[in-house]
């Protein structure tokens, strides 16, 4: 906090007229600098300002120092400060006043997550210390001028979790690890693998909590509150894409693993994940990189040094010819934040997002014709290895975000948010895994091939928010919240079949006009009846209203011509109540234990007339410790937990369409354990291994033998992570050199695959390190640095693949898209405090 008092002296004065002092007018906060240590006790600052006639602030200078980073911090605030400026009489006067600024350690735990940027309260004291003049012929002036004070608030305590596997993910130092995009950022959480076989631009597949969460179907993706799933998509309902999202701007990650928080709402089946943004560096930030395989990549971040972490832009600009042939890629992003302060209880946040992609993929590949050496590149084991079949499959994809977000504190500590949001989408994808297989061609006439078009357009808006009163209860605070969402998509959603020659469509598969309304409530309450038990609670009821359009009936039927449309028209609702109990054990171990219900609306495409929509109802319960020691710059975190699960509805992904199709009830049974240790802003190391076995239940069996029957394809029983960032510093030539090396390790067992098959282990290693002097840092990173020859994305089943005219086998075999290759990538990174040489 800081607490001006201003001691006055007057540029020119006149010992009979009183002088009136300058009134503050705007005073935005400093901001805890990005880089300073967790503060034990207070730092101050002593500033001296002069204050010109128009009430600017026309200079300031450092009288007493709390340390260069905390005086760039005083000096860029007290740059924005305005004044109703010093008058005597009518006369406006140009003065100097001296201001103690000084930061305070970081506030009390339990302050909301969306506070934990810099906050500002401001109020009105009066009395000055002292006041003099500097005229010739000197005399006291003894006005009372208003003192404005200011808090500001480093980091908070992220809320209590609602589950053993709700995490709240800091990125802070582990964000030297290398990683590609921010969806690897997701690696963070346990029980978490990620794999893609549609090319550098389509969304990644999501392995969490033993399920096979597809590109979204089963996880509920959000940025800041925006919902990313996409209603219908062409390659599957809840179709998400994080490539837009630039990972420097990523603050931390909220990672609610099952259904367990009553705000969790359509596909939170596995889990919730939401990417919080923030810039906690000022200033601007140019990054350049390159490395194998000519890949490119520009990044440059901006956080005014007078604002607060929320407030930020950055582009980011991405190319490369890929690992193998066909792998090509080139995207553009933009994404931009700014938070206004409309008084001293209301911000206001403004966000928006532009991107844009084009990608080729190399789809996959058959074992066998590797092995063989039949595919159409040089004979080697690494040509063949990476090699393809199909040259015309990759993708390209667009979307726009806009959103406005107003927060409001209220008495008693009550809390008032509303947030609108508007999504523009585009995407079209050409993928083939079959080869020559699915086709019913004109008599006499060859296969035209089974590549697939999926292309997807919508536009989304929605409102949300929530309210908390503040109640309290026998003196005690009973948290109550009270939250809705509504949201409306109207998409057009296609398939189609493609020529192997020339690429023209021969076949529509399916072709619909969607329009999808969402209203949404959820009510949550927290109590503590016993000083070792907290109760949460909670339900959430959802509405579903579907329009569909089918632009692809038969232009003839058995009673004759017709027109080639159809519309359908589907109603659905359901409720998903959650509760959880934790048990203090002791001061810093704790037991909890919840449960909840979850579900996933139907596709619209699957839905008939009148019929009230179905969904997949997920059943999940958990039950673990956690253990934290510290909370200053050292601690450690220990969580392990058993959990399992039970889904009415599930779906696998189907190689014959290309996209994932129902197989009905599935469950599983897990158990999962994570660390993390942070030590003194030097060492940050987070660890974690999950098992899950996940199953169809055999016909008849009982709800309660999770453990029994048919494995599912696809979903690794065991996942291991690692990631670890060691920082520090070294003397160069008598100059101080800042470093650090950063390591990430992900260990992923066996899969199963169809037909009792299973695929090979692996074990993938990452290392980065770097160098900073003054503003300019060197990089060098190598992901795979063992260069493991890996499948990203095994299958198996039947294709034929040697041409249109070869006999088609019955035999399934296994087929894999393959994985990067060791890739080694230098960075130059200069950062630029614009501030810095202003007086």
């Amino acid at each position: 906090m800081f607490i001006p008092t201003l001691v006055l002296w007057l540029l020119s004065a006149s010992p009979e007229v009183p002088v009136t002092p300058p009134v503050p007018v705007e005073a935005p906060p400093p901001v805890m600098p990005a880089d300073a240590p967790p503060l034990t006790e207070a730092v101050r600052v002593l500033l001296r300002l002069t204050i010109d006639a128009g009430g600017e602030v026309s200079q300031v200078e450092v009288r007493e120092s709390g340390g260069v980073m905390f005086d760039r911090a005083a000096l860029a605030a007290a740059l924005r400060w305005r004044f109703e400026p010093a008058r005597r009489g009518e006369e406006r006067l140009e003065v100097r006043v001296d201001v103690p600024v000084t930061f305070e350690p970081v506030a009390a735990a339990g302050t909301q997550a969306e506070d934990e940027v810099a906050d500002a309260e401001r109020s009105l004291p009066a009395q000055p210390e002292s006041t003099s003049t500097e005229a010739p012929a000197p005399a006291p002036v003894k006005p009372e001028p208003p003192v404005f004070s200011t808090t500001v608030r480093g980091q908070s305590a992220a809320p209590p979790p609602v589950a053993v596997g709700d995490f709240h993910i800091t990125v802070g130092q582990l964000a030297d690890v290398p990683r590609n995009s921010a969806t690897d950022l997701m690696l963070l959480a346990p029980g978490v693998m990620l794999a893609n076989h549609g090319g550098e631009g389509h969304a990644e597949t999501v392995y969490l909590r033993g399920f096979d969460a597809g590109e979204g179907k089963d996880v509920e993706l959000r940025v800041d509150g925006v919902p990313l799933n996409e209603v219908s998509h062409a390659h599957g309902h809840g179709y998400a894409d994080t490539y837009f999202i630039i990972p420097e701007l990523v603050r931390s990650l909220r990672v609610t693993e099952g259904p367990y928080d009553p705000s969790q709402g359509d596909f939170g089946v596995a889990g919730t994940v939401e990417y919080q943004l923030g810039l906690e560096q000022r200033g601007l930030t140019a990054s350049a990189s390159y490395g194998s395989f000519a890949s490119r990549r520009l990044s440059l971040v901006w956080g005014p040094p007078e604002s607060t972490a929320a407030t930020f832009v950055g582009v980011l600009l991405r190319q490369g010819h890929g690992f193998g042939p066909n792998r090509a890629y080139a995207n553009a992003g933009l994404m931009a934040q700014t938070e206004l302060r409309l008084g001293p209880e209301t911000k206001l946040r403004l966000f928006g997002a532009s991107y844009g992609a084009r990608y080729g993929s190399a789809g996959v590949v058959r074992e066998t014709d590797v092995v063989d050496a039949r595919l159409p590149c040089d004979a080697d084991a690494d040509s063949q290895f990476f090699c393809l079949y199909d040259p015309n499959q990759g993708g390209a994809s667009q979307r726009h975000i806009a959103s406005v977000e107003l927060t409001s504190r209220l008495a008693r500590g009550g809390r008032f948010v509303q947030q609108a949001f508007a999504i523009a989408r585009r995407m079209r994808s050409r993928e083939n895994f079959t080869g020559f297989l699915q086709d019913t061609p004109p008599i006499g006439e060859a296969q035209r091939g089974d590549n697939t078009e999926q292309s997807y357009q919508g536009t989304t808006v929605g409102l949300r928010g929530r309210y908390t009163p503040g109640l309290t209860w026998a003196g005690q605070p009973q948290p109550l919240e009270l939250g809705y969402v509504a949201r409306y998509d109207t998409v057009h959603t296609r398939a189609r079949r493609l020529r192997d020659k020339g690429g023209a469509p021969y076949a529509t598969v399916f072709d619909n006009q969607v329009r999808v309304t969402n209203l949404g409530a959820y009510l949550s309450l927290k109590g503590a009846p016993l000083e070792w038990l907290t109760l949460r609670g909670g339900v959430r009821v959802d509405t579903l209203l579907f329009g569909v359009e089918d632009l692809n009936r038969p232009a003839e039927d058995r009673q004759g011509a017709r027109i080639p449309e159809e519309s359908v028209e589907a109603y659905g609702f359901f409720a998903s109540p959650r509760a959880s109990a934790e048990v203090r054990l002791t001061p810093r171990l704790t037991w909890l234990t919840s449960a909840g219900l979850g579900a996933r609306s139907s596709d619209a495409a699957g839905l008939s007339d009148a019929e009230f929509a179905p969904y997949a109802r997920v059943t999940s319960g958990e039950t673990g410790l956690g253990w934290r020691w510290g909370d200053g710059p050292s601690s450690l975190e220990l969580r392990s937990a058993v959990f399992a699960t039970a889904l009415s509805r599930d779906l696998v992904f189907s190689e014959t369409t290309g996209r994932n199709q129902p197989i009905g009830p599935s469950q599983r049974l897990g158990a999962f354990g994570s660390a993390r240790f942070q030590w003194e802003q030097r060492l940050d190391v987070q660890a974690s291994l999950a098992w899950a076995r996940a199953t169809q239940p055999l016909p008849g069996a009982s709800s309660w033998r999770l453990w029994d029957g048919a494995v599912l394809p696809y979903i690794p029983r065991v996942l291991g992570r690692v990631d670890a960032s060691w920082r520090g510093t070294a003397t160069v030539a008598r100059q101080p050199v800042g470093w650090s090396v950063a390591l990430g390790h992900s260990a992923i067992g066996p899969k199963p695959l169809p037909l009792d098959r299973y695929s090979e282990a692996i074990f993938l290693f990452d290392v980065a390190a770097r160098a900073r002097w003054r503003a300019v840092e060197l990089g060098l990173s190598v992901e795979n640095l063992l260069d493991a020859r890996w499948r990203e994305s095994e299958f198996n089943y039947v294709s034929n693949f040697r041409g249109p005219d070869a006999p088609a086998s019955l035999l399934a075999t296994r087929h894999f898209s393959a994985g990067a290759p060791r890739t080694v990538r230098g960075t130059l990174t200069v950062y630029l405090d614009l501030q810095e040489d202003r007086p």
